[in-house]
């Protein structure tokens, strides 16, 4: 080979490999900077108080312990709704009709699901509920939520069905085993660790979502578990509050903020953890 070819091709990897590095390093450090703004905010302002006392009035002292059940109430409910249907529809999918149009158009939908925004889930609910019902509820939020839960746990479940090896059907096939019993005695045990850990991402891709819940939920300042009224949750509080001109609402805003993020953290970490026993299984 011509050693001056030779030169120009090193010289333009060298080129390339440092415009990568370089823009790895503005990405990270503009992820680092963010982090520990947040973790800088976030730990001032977190307290025993923040877990037990009620959203304050402007001036006052308070804790985000209402957003925070109002959270955990509309996620658990949205997932209680969205996961047996994902789980049913993606066991369709890799089980039943695997090579159907019916799966090929669900399939689509579910896909553009996936990528949609959410506030159009949250316009979409607030016409079939909030309009109908004539007021805000926590109700109308929890199916916005188990509407993004859905696609999600369509799309983990289809896909770790799918990995299941046919080996392990033809067994339980030869041994006379109906095919709804083959499913949940070998399929969903096989796929147990990727269905959960599809749960789990449904779980942290709801945690923060704002724009669905000001069209449903909306909000409530004070202490309230009636799902048919208003319901306070963490994600709309943080908005409210980091739009506020008081000092105390935006330091407890940087506490909620941080309190998801350690949550999703918490759950992606689980999620890996899993993924990766299923892989050495």
């Amino acid at each position: 080979m011509d050693k001056s070819l030779y030169a120009s091709r090193r010289r333009r990897n060298g080129i390339t490999m440092a415009l990568a590095y370089a823009a790895t390093g503005f990405g990270l450090s503009w992820l680092v900077l963010i982090l520990a703004v947040l973790l800088w905010e976030g730990f001032s302002g977190l307290s025993l108080s923040v877990f037990t006392e009620m959203t304050p009035p402007p001036g006052s002292a308070g804790g985000l312990l209402n957003p925070i059940v109002g959270s955990l109430v509309m996620t658990i409910i949205a997932v209680l709704i969205g996961t047996p249907l994902g789980i049913m529809a993606g066991t369709y999918m890799a089980e039943y009709g695997r090579y159907d149009k019916l799966t090929t158009v669900v399939r689509f939908i579910n896909d553009i699901l996936l990528s949609a925004p959410s506030i159009v889930v949250g316009l979409f609910v607030y016409e079939v509920m909030v309009a109908q019902m004539g007021h805000f509820s926590g109700w109308a939020g929890a199916v916005s939520l188990a509407v993004i839960v859905i696609p999600v746990v369509v799309r983990t479940t289809e896909d770790m069905l799918t990995l299941v090896p046919d080996t392990l059907r033809e067994a339980a096939a030869s041994i006379g085993l109906p095919r709804s019993l083959m499913i949940q005695r070998v399929a969903y045990r096989a796929a147990r660790a990727g269905m959960i850990t599809g749960v789990l991402l449904a779980v942290a891709r709801i945690s923060g979502e704002t724009a669905p819940l000001l069209f449903t939920a909306l909000n409530n300042q004070f202490w309230s578990l009636n799902l048919n009224a208003p319901v306070s949750s963490l994600p709309v509080v943080i908005f409210q509050f980091a739009l506020s001109p008081y000092r105390d609402w935006q330091k407890l805003a940087w506490t909620g903020a941080l309190i998801i993020t350690l949550a999703v953290l918490f759950l992606s970490i689980v999620a890996r953890i899993l993924t990766a026993q299923r892989k050495t299984s």
